[in-house]
């Protein structure tokens, strides 16, 4: 079906009221959808109904957006990477205890100055694992004891009431092993099994993981998990964090309806969850692969249709480059700059900027178009994701200087005085990440434990130096809340099992 016919017949649909603008943006980025959807797609038979059911839920979501967002959209949004901008990201709970409060302290953000909210995941979750909410059950409800998805509808109304923009993710590349489709995929439904990749045996996961990395070696080991009745599901991150199967454009469309679901209740920027692993192929690391592109330039023209004030920021913590080649006004328009982060980190254990000045002389500006999230912590450790030629141009080695920071910044080093924690040590690779607050590992837990004023101070001077260089930068400045008071590791993590 030629994609004009297509348009004429969604116009054609009585249930919806089209207004000019809205018949214009179908006109002018439906057929940007179309392209990159028939270059996935095209190739099957049914094509021309994967591509009316796209355009159902494009339909849907024009009806369900509410008359304030449609207003926003015509307006065309706010400036949300200007320089001038602070973010603020925070875990509900431990920020706030629960949506009510944190609508409650939208006032001390905005005394900080803050203009940028990323809320991490309130959604439900499955029962004893969440993965920090990245197990998501549903994104029609959230974690009961944050409240109700009416209180995340009334925080986003409070946030824009502020002019604060709000954040909120979608994690596109898996659900949690209770999520709707999965359970349809448990019971047999027709169609469901096809949600996720599903194989009665090991043959198909062995001849994968030939070219697979491990994620997460501490956890587990490989990639897939047997599921007891239905055998072994592809799950890169946890057991119960079942992979989607994009090859399927039931999946693509599926999570346009997620995703339309999160802007109509009033994100202004959907944060893409590990999109470097959305497209799957065979005898491949099926990380960053071409398809990646193609889905995000869809959902981005579809987005044009019935949000176009809503942004894009990717999640992409591999090679700079990679990083870079999700940005731009056709893809994410933001993205985190884990590779600035790291070279941060990096100088001050070092005490110079030789690495860092590197890195930014390489890759430092976004593409045209869009702008850099910068970051001291998040609710990730530290992976020391610089680029070994960068490492090299400055006479490193890149392996060994990994492995020296790791002793450093877990204070096993002579002299060291950061205060980290070791995370996900793979002993095939020895390849690490840190983990620790801020204040703690720039050595503020260790003078505060020494009862020493001088160290204190050289401590706090450089946790301030980093603030500043990453306030510095173009783009947005996003501060873990609890930074701003210079919140300390807090160790009883111990105590609790799913935690330690």
């Amino acid at each position: 079906m030629p994609v004009n016919d297509l348009i004429a017949e969604l116009i054609d649909q009585p249930q919806v009221d089209w207004p000019d603008e809205l018949v214009d943006r179908l006109r002018a980025h439906l057929p940007v959808a179309d392209r990159h959807l028939r270059i996935l797609y095209g190739h099957r038979d049914d094509y021309p109904e994967v591509m009316r059911q796209i355009g159902r839920v494009v339909i849907q979501g024009a009806i369900d957006r509410p008359p304030g967002l449609r207003a926003a959209d015509r307006s065309g949004g706010a400036d949300r990477w200007s320089h001038l901008s602070l973010g603020a990201v925070c875990y509900v709970d431990r920020f706030a205890g629960d949506l009510a409060g944190l609508v409650a302290k939208l006032d001390y953000l905005t005394e900080l100055g803050v203009t940028y909210l990323h809320v991490m995941p309130p959604y439900q979750t499955p029962p004893g694992g969440s993965d920090g909410g990245y197990a998501v059950s549903t994104y029609r409800h959230t974690d009961p004891a944050l409240g109700t998805i009416d209180d995340l509808s009334a925080l986003a109304t409070a946030c824009r009431e502020r002019g604060i923009t709000l954040v909120l993710d979608v994690v596109c590349n898996h659900t949690a092993d209770d999520h709707p489709w999965a359970m349809q995929a448990r019971a047999g439904r027709d169609g469901f099994d096809d949600f996720y990749f599903i194989y009665p045996d090991r043959s198909m996961p062995d001849r994968w993981e030939t070219t697979l990395r491990e994620i997460f070696p501490d956890t587990r080991h490989g990639s897939f998990t047997e599921v007891d009745g239905l055998g072994w599901v592809w799950t890169t991150f946890h057991s119960f964090q079942w992979d989607l199967d994009y090859r399927n454009p039931q999946v693509f469309a599926a999570m346009l309806g997620e995703m339309l679901f999160l802007a109509n209740l009033g994100a202004d920027v959907l944060r893409l969850d590990a999109v470097p692993f959305l497209w799957k192929e065979e005898g491949t690391s099926s990380e960053n692969l071409p398809q990646v592109h193609h889905l995000l330039r869809a959902w981005r023209a579809l987005f044009r249709i019935v949000a176009p004030g809503v942004v894009f920021k990717s999640e992409a913590i591999v090679h700079p480059d990679d990083v870079r080649s999700y940005m731009g006004p056709d893809e994410c328009e933001l993205s985190y700059n884990p590779v600035f982060m790291v070279g941060l980190w990096e100088a001050l254990a070092t005490g110079s900027g030789r690495l860092l000045a590197e890195t930014a002389r390489r890759r430092i500006d976004a593409p045209p178009g869009s702008a850099w999230v910068n970051y001291l912590r998040s609710h990730d450790d530290i992976g020391w994701g610089f680029a070994d030629e960068d490492a090299a141009a400055v006479g490193l080695d890149g392996f060994q200087h990994r492995q020296w920071l790791n002793r450093f910044y877990t204070g096993e080093d002579e002299g060291s005085w950061a205060r980290g924690l070791p995370f996900q040590f793979n002993p095939d690779n020895l390849d690490m990440r840190i983990s620790g607050t801020t204040a703690s590992l720039c050595g503020i837990e260790s003078a505060v434990a020494s009862a020493d004023a001088g160290l204190l101070d050289l401590a706090e001077r450089r946790m301030t130096a980093l603030l500043a260089l990453m306030m510095a930068m173009p783009g947005i400045p996003l501060i873990y809340l609890g930074d701003e008071i210079g919140t300390l590791n807090d160790h009883s993590y111990r105590d609790d099992p799913e935690s330690a």
